[in-house]
């Protein structure tokens, strides 16, 4: 029997978001003197620490256009917080050897995974380079995601004349989940609550993901245990019996009994033994869950804004020692940062603009101090082009402004949650950047900023650089404890605080530190977007009218006809 601890279906492990591509190009280079080329596309997958790439799969060969598209469809595991490099390549295909050097290759596109699904519709087409001179066509890429059992069930139980195992009263009954495994073992995914003194319970409705209840394998069996409740944690065992998802689904529209058997009696051959009770399965709702590229795909857009700490305490930022220092030969920590996550970010916004502030500084030329200025230097319009542009206004304004203080963190959260609350109706979503090296001077305020901000579209991430302690940036980041300011709690939790040092590469690798970096703190991200969302009743936007692909114009019959090669 197994052990009745308690049990949350939504801690297990859960597999990876798939997608499925697609791949179509159009005006291929013609390398066929006597027919059209005969394309073949093939996906390479870009490795994180050694940056090589590695061949992912190929699509079937298509004879003789220059207008495939292409039935073979590459399936990947995407993650929001990876930046997932893609290559394709296109060949056409001479001989029946594997070794694609022995083919004509008709050109390359670059992209990352993430730029797929972050396009209008899940669709992005790019122009094949790679042969100097030549206009080599375009790739189109097509991303669905693949369902993977995103079912959840609502599910309510009775049990009627279960046995008596309580002396001095009825039975305190229970109801407990397993789902089988392969290996003909058991795993617990949800236990009911008790209800007292009655031999005929009626539970309260739960709902739990079909992958917890079953693993997305509608057949596999579904053991449940009922037990009578003992304070002392000594359960009774009062029977079971087994089901499966599948049939549970059939009880829509009816009631469906189980018989609770309990083996120790029956197997005493009491003649006069039938059963321990019955439970009955009162309804059965299905409800597809809503992911997070549900809501890309229906066009909402992920607004990314950075600001950065330009307090004293980084150090001058002529000096090695300092957080800002510039190397000729790396990026420093607030640069990697940036980069990191930005690079990522980036994919899902249409304008690829982004405003980049600063705080703790005194501008020129007058030498006031701002807890909120542009980094580019135009207050009216404090957005940068794409992550470059970000980065050079960073530069330039380490030349322009003097580092001061103090750290005031609530001015930018404010900034961000201005634009947040005029866009409540998930057409947008915003995610702040705070990069910062030390003790925050405006802790009541921020928290009160955060607080009003957890109502809003918008996330906060917080990258602590440099050795300091980091014990205020920790309070804040509400995975231990609800953040609150003056006896109101946040409505969500949307701050994630990492110390940049805890994922830096130790052999200076600073591409991996970056990598790692942003797995850690855009891991969130995903489920306190679709937190805003279902609270609020918003579903995905209406998807594009689907692609479909023009057939190439009509050849006559000998041109079309195929020459065999020797």
């Amino acid at each position: 029997m197994a052990c009745i601890g308690d049990a949350d279906p939504f801690t297990a492990a859960i597999p990876a978001t798939k997608v499925e591509l697609t791949v179509s190009c159009r005006n291929l280079l013609d390398r066929d003197t006597f027919s059209k080329s005969d394309p073949i596309c093939v996906l390479y997958t870009q490795g994180v620490a050694n940056r090589e790439w590695r061949e992912f799969g190929r699509t079937e060969v298509i004879d003789n256009t220059l207008n495939p598209d292409f039935v073979r469809k590459f399936i990947l595991d995407y993650f929001f917080e990876e930046r997932q490099n893609l290559r394709f390549d296109l060949y056409d295909l001479d001989c029946k050897s594997d070794n694609l050097s022995k083919h004509d290759f008709l050109g390359q596109a670059f992209c990352t995974l993430g730029e797929i699904v972050g396009s209008l519709g899940g669709r992005l087409e790019k122009p094949l380079i790679g042969i100097p001179g030549k206009k080599c066509g375009a790739i189109i890429v097509r991303a669905e995601e693949l369902s993977n059992c995103r079912e959840s069930v609502m599910l309510q139980f009775c049990g009627n004349k279960l046995d008596k195992k309580d002396f001095f009263g009825k039975s305190d009954p229970f109801l407990v989940f397993y789902r089988s495994n392969e290996d003909g073992s058991y795993t617990i995914c949800h236990k009911t609550e008790v209800v007292k003194n009655t031999l005929d319970p009626v539970w309260q409705a739960f709902k739990i993901p079909v992958r917890a209840l079953c693993n997305g394998d509608y057949d596999r069996s579904i053991k449940v245990e009922v037990y009578d409740w003992d304070r002392d944690g000594g359960h009774d065992f009062i029977g079971d019996f087994s089901t499966s998802y599948r049939e549970m689904s059939r009880s829509q529209s009816q009631f469906h009994i189980y018989e609770v058997l309990n083996p120790k009696k029956k197997g005493k051959k009491k003649k006069k033994y039938q059963n321990s009770g019955t439970v009955t399965l009162l309804s059965c709702l299905v409800d597809t869950e809503l992911s997070f590229l549900d809501y890309i795909r229906g066009g909402t857009q992920i607004n990314f804004t950075v600001a950065i700490d330009f307090t004293a305490s980084n150090g001058n930022p002529s000096q090695p020692t300092s957080l800002h220092y510039m190397s000729p030969y790396h990026l420093n920590d607030y640069a990697m940062a940036l980069r990191a996550v930005g690079e990522i970010i980036q994919d899902y916004d249409s304008d690829k603009m982004f405003p980049a502030l600063g705080f703790g500084a005194k501008l020129p030329p007058d030498g006031r101090v701002s807890h909120e200025f542009a980094l580019n230097g135009n207050p009216q319009n404090p957005y940068c082009s794409g992550i470059e542009g970000v980065m050079e206004a960073y530069y330039q304004s380490l030349k322009s402004v003097r580092l001061y203080g103090p750290t005031h963190f609530s001015p930018v959260i404010n900034h961000v949650a201005r634009y947040a609350s005029a866009m409540t109706d998930g057409s947008q979503y915003f995610i702040l950047l705070i990069i910062s090296d030390g003790v925050i001077t405006d802790m009541a305020q921020t928290k009160e900023s955060i607080v009003n901000a957890a109502s809003l579209p918008m996330s906060i991430i917080i990258v602590g650089v440099g050795p300091a302690e980091f014990d205020e940036m920790i309070e804040l980041d509400g995975d231990e404890e609800r953040i609150s300011s003056q006896g109101r709690y946040a409505e969500r939790d949307i701050v994630q605080f990492v110390p940049f040092r805890d994922y830096i590469d130790r052999r200076g690798n600073h591409i991996l530190s970056m990598a790692r970096l942003a797995k850690e703190v855009l891991a969130e991200i995903p489920d306190q977007f679709l937190s805003y969302m279902r609270t609020r009743g918003i579903k995905p936007g209406p998807l594009p009218p689907p692609y479909t692909p023009c057939p190439p114009p009509a050849l006559h019959p000998l041109l079309c006809r195929r020459v065999s090669r020797i």
